[in-house]
């Protein structure tokens, strides 16, 4: 078994400072000119190793303070925001607290009673949204939360002074109370959606050694390998533990056993990087006929391996749970119904039926063709859930809008399985009104396994 680690690998000076940044105690303050002197290489190089650390959560620059060595987020706590998040999302400026901004807050408290009203609400790790009242900030501060002052107003100097000593973060923004209310709910809100997304960093452990062949190393290690294992498939790795090739049964089939496996893998083989949605990842691997998905930084070094049993395990669970936040197709659907129709309208007698909102307008008063297409493929997809408890991946969709649809109009979504196999799908669609055929669409898919 082969591990992939910075242990047995030719680093490149582009990742010698990678793992320095990593090696660094969360809060320390860094800069280019502070690695590159270190490192001894140029500040050229530091910053491009910058810009990645940044990108992968390792660093962050905060307004008057600098660059900062940060703990990487963990997806688990997406609906937790820290203050320095607070100040990006209301396009706040800081004044004090510098370095509490990293740290979580629980709550917020609008400022809109009597100070001592205020106080009962007002505890540790919660945030005060407030105007110019000089006396709630110090409170605030006092009892162990920030404060973001709004209306443009800033904080007094004796306030600024205080943030400092409690490292609680005192910040000012040029909108209104309601306004700084609105945009960190949104905010909120959209991380709770955000939150059921599974992404393939959240199932696979990259800590786990991989299983992998090297170039230089023969057919006889790949049968070694794969008795011990069990698998007949195996990413090949450079000396950088970049990958170069897979290697599989197939490839090896009539093959001498001294017979050198990057003479016959499979090249430039099909990669993923970890941030891809694992219905990206399923799509990718049930298109090209792979069961195997080697999982890639943007050099192309491992990171993992994930199996389409685990992306299709994944897509189970997700399914299952609740629903955390509703997106715009889930407003889209309010209000439609299934209904069993007759064996004329359609084979599987499955139709759905809802009333046009003022809402669904587009630009000249009728129901938006966008919108009107996503119910379609909205109607399919319930279609297929209820009636073959499985998903699919849209391919294709030709969409024929017969007529402009009213608003306040009730129609009636039908979809018909024209053919339907356990990996693809055809299916008609029809949208009926009071004055008959309004839009027609035709939709092909990749059919997913079932849940």
């Amino acid at each position: 078994m082969a591990l992939i680690g910075p242990g047995n690998e030719t680093s490149t000076k582009h990742e010698q400072i990678l793992h320095y940044i990593q090696g660094l105690k969360i809060g320390t303050k860094i800069s280019v000119r502070a690695i590159a002197k270190a490192l001894s290489v140029s500040e050229g190089t530091a910053y491009k190793a910058f810009k990645e650390a940044e990108n992968i959560g390792l660093v962050s620059t905060k307004e008057r303070i600098g660059t900062v060595r940060i703990d990487r987020k963990r997806r688990e706590a997406l609906d937790q925001l820290t203050f320095g998040e607070v100040a990006d999302i209301v396009e706040g400026k800081l004044f004090g607290g510098a370095s509490g901004l990293d740290k979580t807050l629980h709550k917020f408290v609008i400022g809109a009673m009597e100070l001592d009203a205020m106080l009962r609400y007002i505890d540790e790790s919660s945030l005060l949204i407030v105007g110019n009242r000089v006396g709630a900030h110090r409170c605030a501060l006092e009892e162990g939360a920030g404060v973001l002052i709004t209306g443009g107003f800033e904080p007094s100097a004796e306030v600024i002074k205080l943030a400092d000593e409690r490292s609680l973060p005192i910040l000012s923004s040029r909108h209104d109370t309601f306004t700084v209310a609105s945009m960190i709910n949104r905010a909120m809100y959209d991380r709770l959606i955000k939150r059921k997304i599974m992404l393939i960093e959240d199932i696979v452990t990259f800590s786990r050694p991989a299983d992998v062949l090297r170039t230089g190393q023969t057919i006889a290690d790949f049968h070694k390998l794969s008795r011990e294992t069990g698998y007949s498939r195996f990413p090949v790795v450079d000396e950088r533990s970049r990958v170069v090739g897979m290697m599989t049964a197939k490839d090896a089939v009539g093959s001498p056993e001294d017979s050198a496996v990057d003479k016959l893998m499979t090249k430039q083989p099909i990669t993923a990087a970890p941030n891809i949605t694992v219905t990206s990842a399923a799509h990718m691997m049930a298109g090209e006929g792979i069961d195997l998905l080697p999982i890639v930084d943007r050099h192309r070094k491992l990171l993992g391996l994930v199996t389409r049993q685990e992306v299709l395990d994944a897509m189970r669970f997700a399914g299952k749970q609740p629903e955390s936040g509703e997106t715009f197709e889930d407003l889209m659907w309010t209000g439609f119904m299934a209904f069993r129709g007759s064996a004329g309208q359609d084979e599987l007698g499955i139709a759905y039926k809802g009333t046009i909102t003022p809402q669904m307008s587009g630009s000249l008063g009728m129901v938006s063709e966008g919108l009107l297409a996503t119910l379609m493929t909205q109607a399919a997809r319930r279609m297929i859930r209820e009636t073959a408890r499985r998903d699919y991946l849209l391919e294709s969709m030709t969409t024929y809008f017969v007529r402009p649809v009213q608003i306040d109009s009730e129609i009636t979504i039908i979809p018909k399985a024209l053919e339907m196999s356990r990996k693809f799908t055809k299916l008609e669609i029809e949208v009926i009104d009071t004055q008959g055929l309004a839009a027609k669409a035709m939709l092909t898919a990749q059919m997913i396994d079932p849940y």
